[in-house]
């Protein structure tokens, strides 16, 4: 084991709202990531409520994996997703959080790229991208891709960020 690898934690927040089906899908995929990759993290589930049981299935993925890699956190009802990212760092136990959304349009696969990015130059924030090299979406309609797109070139346009997709979750 490369000890380098143990020397922080990550807390993955993972917003949900109606993800019964998606949820145990991403969460295998983010241990299968972080055990392959050898790092140390948590995976912190902000449950807003959903009526489709997505809670029942955070308590049964909790039960399986452990209450130390699968912290839920829920709350009553649907607050917003910002909110909900604050929820989750309140309860963030890890040196850094990654933020993701649990819908599978973000793959993990890419969290080992992001660490490493992070720790070429101490970046404060490393962010994914759909509109760069190897991004994109899947399973977005046309309003969305049109919404999405829109935002991010009036962002540019106005803003001049020199980042290329702003309104991304995956960070």
């Amino acid at each position: 084991m490369n000890l380098n690898t143990m020397e922080h934690k990550y807390s993955v927040l993972l917003p949900t709202y109606n993800e019964k089906e998606n949820l145990p899908i991403i969460v295998w995929l983010l241990v299968k990531t972080f055990e392959d990759s050898k790092y140390d993290y948590e995976i912190i589930i902000i449950d807003d409520g959903s009526p489709d049981g997505t809670q029942n299935a955070a308590k049964q993925l909790e039960k399986i994996y452990g209450s130390d890699k699968i912290v839920l956190r829920p709350r009553e009802k649907k607050l917003g997703l910002g909110t909900a990212y604050v929820h989750g760092m309140k309860h963030a136990t890890g040196d850094f959080v990654i933020i993701m959304d649990a819908d599978l349009s973000h793959h993990p696969k890419f969290i080992p790229k992001f660490i490493e990015k992070q720790k070429e130059k101490d970046y404060d924030i490393v962010s994914g991208t759909r509109y760069e090299g190897g991004g994109g979406v899947c399973g977005w309609d046309l309003k969305r891709k049109l919404i999405s797109r829109g935002a991010n070139f009036l962002t540019q346009l106005l803003l001049r960020p020199g980042a290329s997709d702003l309104t991304g979750s995956f960070r």
